[in-house]
């Protein structure tokens, strides 16, 4: 029950003097009629011993994977720089690399600190979480929020405001954000209209109000760094210094994007069952890694709470009653692609996932 616990105390604390749960237009209403709203979800069953076991949290491996990660980024960067001051070729496959080690892996960083489960020191993940935050161009508290609301009501339409592939497909929109275009293009008026002091009315209905102030004091910092770094753009008459901090975040932003589409697209929507609505992807060792174990998706979903270094065990607690894992990332684009396809014209359809029965029974 620590999932659902959490996501709720943190819904139920965001507007006190208010309803507990504010509803987005009139799919959020519907998803409350459903009953989707505040419902139980499946859970695999896990012995309690076994579950406090898993959730132990340390600070060894995320300091270890933190630090390698941020002395790649180091070592892509010092090279794509010598490469530029040779005026060679090789400085766009060099920026390239940087450009994706700076951004994609932020991205599940950004979301495992999130939860507080990265490092078992607070102060740790809250640092990581907003340094990982600027770097894949997110405004930190209010993606906090966000994502608690997308794990309370994971694919509830009206609900959750993390729907990756929205129905119909929008292919203009997942073809921008291979470099994050559509993602700046909606954060950036936002982050200025809260650098200003404006909270938008659909963030409303998920962020306290004590919150605001520092949502306008993140935005102000990120947006004063930008200025920055065009300061120096301007200055030093060259747009290295926006190839180093800016522009990773669009450049290097589409091996995230690949590896995220794998959670969600192509599955049922307003289903109360993460089995249903979630994907387990077989990843490599490198990839891994870099997603820092959100492959183990359903498992994450179910339990979020377990540390992602805790992840493949907890699969291997659960795994008789869960669907059968993808084996690889291509194994799940062939089927997320026909899926998106045939919901261009049929936003209806949905990929049915075979749960053991056993459990079919209990959703």
């Amino acid at each position: 029950m620590a999932h659902r616990q959490t996501a709720e105390t943190m819904e139920k604390a965001a507007h006190p003097a208010r309803e507990a749960y504010r509803l987005i237009g009139g799919a959020g209403e519907r998803a409350q009629v459903a009953g989707l709203v505040n419902a139980d979800w499946y859970k695999c069953p896990v012995p309690r011993a076994t579950m406090k076991q898993l959730m132990q949290r340390s600070d060894g491996r995320a300091i270890r994977d933190t630090v390698l990660w941020y002395l790649s980024i180091i070592a892509s960067a010092a090279v794509a720089g010598y490469a530029w001051y040779l005026h060679s070729l090789w400085a766009i496959p060099a920026f390239l690399l940087y450009g994706t080690l700076y951004c994609s892996p932020a991205d599940s960083r950004w979301h495992e600190a999130g939860h507080g489960t990265a490092f078992k020191t607070r102060w740790m993940n809250d640092a990581l979480y907003q340094v990982a935050s600027f770097q894949v161009f997110r405004r930190a508290t209010v993606w906090r929020w966000s994502h608690a609301r997308h794990h309370t009501d994971t694919l509830v339409v009206g609900r959750d405001p993390e729907i990756g592939a929205q129905r119909p497909t929008d292919w203009f929109a997942l073809a921008f954000n291979i470099f994050a275009i559509k993602h700046v293009a909606h954060e950036l008026p936002r982050m200025i209209s809260a650098a200003l002091g404006r909270i938008g009315a659909e963030e409303e209905t998920f962020i306290p109000t004590s919150e605001w102030k520092k949502a306008t004091r993140e935005a102000r910092i990120s947006l004063g760094i930008y200025a920055l770094v065009l300061a120096a753009c301007i200055g030093f008459r060259s747009i290295l210094p926006l190839l180093y901090i800016g522009l990773p975040s669009l450049y290097g932003a589409w091996l995230y994007l690949y590896f995220g589409l794998t959670q969600h697209a192509g599955l049922p929507e307003n289903v109360l069952d993460h089995r249903r609505n979630c994907r387990t992807v077989k990843m490599n060792p490198l990839f891994r890694f870099l997603y820092w174990n959100m492959n183990y998706h359903v498992e994450h979903h179910m339990f979020p709470m377990v540390p992602f270094h805790a992840l493949p065990k907890l699969h291997d607690v659960v795994k008789a009653d869960m669907p059968t894992p993808y084996t690889s990332t291509l194994a799940a684009y062939a089927e997320i692609i026909p899926a998106l396809v045939r919901q261009t014209r049929d936003p209806s359809y949905a990929v049915a996932r075979p749960i053991p029965e056993a459990g079919a029974a209990q959703a």
